[in-house]
């Protein structure tokens, strides 16, 4: 920048080749990128707070009363805020319907006039953003024009430098002018400037301007660059990158837009302002770099769990435990999906629809399971009806023997037949196992004169019970072992004890139990299996259909212990082929797995015990 002289020049003038030397003004070259030209089209970081879409479609509308001043990372937010609450309602809407028994291909979504409004908005906003864009470029051309015409009076001044007073005047009002004219084409800035540049020189090599009046130009330039490398300098320091950015590009416009300043110092001003904006724009670059990665990172965790969907293999759904299990992963993976980032934007929404027809895929094969099963299972409704209507006519028989041999039969049926519908499953089996049990407690109370048995096996529980006690802390392991295996087994062997006593009893003998386990190290798993036969006696005593639906109870247990071993086996192999960098979850998996085949394996040995104490029985 130079300022403005109205008055009388000095006279005096100079030789004619310091003239030409004080005329150099062009900045030295360099290969910087200008910053302006490293804008970055990412969109702004800052996540807008959670609105309603009534709340967005108002924002909007207000947003299109100002187009002109509205940041379009703005706009483009709420448009993306509003989408991602609005697809969450149609996916809700959609996965409702299918729940209530609706195919997913006729799923209809409703109007949504939120919606209309929204892209009503939206429109309206594209329009005349549109209009002000293409008054920015009309506006932009006629500033071009404005400014070639004042290089060609620049040409007119170099020309014909008559009345040297007179050009200098012209020539700082032309400045001026200049100056006050901001925006052009992008593709024309350069070459411009250059063009102006270079007449400005020219004009000082043939006015011969004195030293005096030049050097405090030179002065007055110097002071307004200074201060501009002090600004950029401390925009080292800007906590928001961005804006640091954007606020060096209207610096380099100042520091253009200002004249030369004494050829010794040009080198030195223009170092220290270039290596200012070096450190901001270095800065920037690595913000982005970052966030780049992140974003790659949060692709691939997206791309994993997509490949997990992907590999689930449909044929081996064939219960509701299964579906149901595989269900909850789906809504835990999709949970998971949803605290991951943005992936980087050109795949962004690849990813969502890949993992979105994943979870479709499943939830269509789902129904149409279903839906193939509900005809069997209204079958197996009416089946179990039957049942029912049969224990219910025999549960008041005192023909004691016949009824319960009839009654166990129905029991054996009832384990033939299928599934029912979930909302049916809970009331008919109650129904079924309440009529067997109001028998079998009838049946218990009419044959108490057991009492003097029952009092018998008592003391022979106490006496193991002393025996126990009796085990010496100095005995040989292994025979300690075996003494305490030969003495449950002896427990075992005893019928049944007073009601009123079992309880007491069973609890004195388990903490005896479980004090020689634990002081001889005898396996956990031995442990649970030997409590588990001594208690045989005490789940079935008073009412012996309490082993059946102790059975019932291990059998589901052990399916769904199976399901869940053949997800984890299933995420395992998937681990191990394409997973370089989950060494910390297949730990866990492979623990969770011999811990799982584990428990299995005791619930059989469980499920063995029963169905021997039930053929003892027979």
């Amino acid at each position: 920048m130079t300022d403005t002289h109205d008055t009388n020049l000095p006279e005096k003038t100079v030789e004619l080749e310091e003239e030409k030397k004080a005329a150099e003004v062009f900045e030295p070259a360099t290969t910087e990128t200008p910053a302006e030209e490293n804008v970055s089209e990412k969109p702004a970081e800052t996540t807008p707070k959670l609105l309603t879409k009534e709340e967005i479609l108002a924002r909007l509308k207000e947003l299109a009363t100002d187009v002109e001043n509205v940041a379009k990372t703005e706009i483009d937010g709420l448009k993306q805020a509003f989408y991602k609450l609005h697809n969450a309602e149609q996916e809700a809407a959609k996965k409702q319907f299918i729940e209530n028994g609706g195919a997913a291909e006729d799923f209809v979504p409703q109007t949504d006039t939120v919606e209309e409004e929204f892209k009503n908005a939206m429109s309206v906003i594209k329009e005349k953003r549109s209009a002000a864009n293409a008054e920015l470029e009309k506006q932009k051309e006629m500033n071009l024009q404005v400014k070639l015409s004042i290089i060609e009076e620049l040409k007119d001044l170099i020309d014909s430098p008559d009345d040297a007073n007179k050009s200098y005047a012209e020539f700082k009002r032309l400045q001026q002018q200049w100056n006050e004219v901001k925006l052009v084409p992008q593709g024309k800035i350069n070459e411009l400037w250059k063009n102006y540049q270079l007449y400005v020189e020219k004009f000082y090599d043939l006015l011969k301007l004195n030293n005096e009046f030049r050097e405090y130009d030179f002065k007055k330039n110097l002071e307004i660059k200074t201060h501009l490398c002090e600004a950029a300098e401390k925009l080292a320091d800007e906590p928001d990158v961005v804006s640091a950015f954007h606020q060096l590009q209207k610096l380099h416009q100042e520091f253009r837009d200002t004249g030369p300043v004494a050829k010794e110092l040009r080198e030195e001003i223009w170092t220290r302002f270039k290596t200012a904006s070096t450190a901001v724009n270095r800065r920037h670059q690595q913000h982005f770099e970052a966030l780049k990665e992140t974003e790659q990172n949060n692709l691939d965790q997206k791309t994993v769990i997509c490949e997990i969907v992907e590999a689930i293999d449909f044929n081996e759904l064939t219960s509701f435990a299964a579906w149901d299990n595989k269900t909850q992963e789906i809504l835990a993976l999709q949970s998971k999906w949803k605290t991951i980032g943005f992936a980087p934007q050109k795949m962004n929404v690849k990813i969502f629809e890949r993992f979105r027809k994943a979870c479709d895929e499943f939830f269509k094969k789902k129904a149409e399971f279903f839906k193939s099963l509900k005809e069997g299972m209204s079958e197996n409704l009416e089946k179990k009806r039957a049942l029912c209507e049969k224990a219910e006519a025999l549960k008041d028989s005192t023909d004691w023997k016949k009824t319960a041999d009839e009654l166990t039969k129905l029991q054996k049926e009832w384990k033939t037949i299928g599934p029912v519908a979930k909302k049916y499953s809970d009331a008919v089996w109650k129904r079924f196992i309440g009529a067997c049990d109001y028998f079998f407690e009838q049946k218990n109370k009419a044959t108490s004169s057991q009492r003097t048995v029952e009092l018998e096996n008592l003391e022979k529980k106490k006496e193991i019970i002393a025996k126990l006690d009796a085990i010496s802390e100095d005995m040989d392991t292994d025979e300690a072992s075996q003494l305490v295996k030969d003495l449950m087994k002896e427990w075992n062997a005893i019928g049944f004890v007073p009601f009123k006593d079992k309880d007491k009893i069973y609890k004195q003998y388990h903490a005896q139990i479980d004090k020689l386990f634990d002081r001889f190290d005898i396996s956990a798993s031995n442990k649970k299996l030997n409590n588990f036969k001594t208690s045989i006696s005490s789940i079935s005593e008073g009412n012996s259909q309490a082993l059946y639906r102790e059975r019932e109870k291990l059998v589901r247990t052990c399916d769904n212990m199976k399901t869940e071993l053949q997800t984890y086996e299933n995420n395992l192999g998937f681990l191990n082929a394409s997973s370089k960098k989950g060494n910390s979850l297949l730990t866990e998996l492979n623990r969770k797995v011999e811990k799982l085949k584990n428990d299995i394996e005791l619930v059989k040995q469980k499920i063995k015990v029963i169905d021997e104490n039930i053929k003892n029985g027979d």
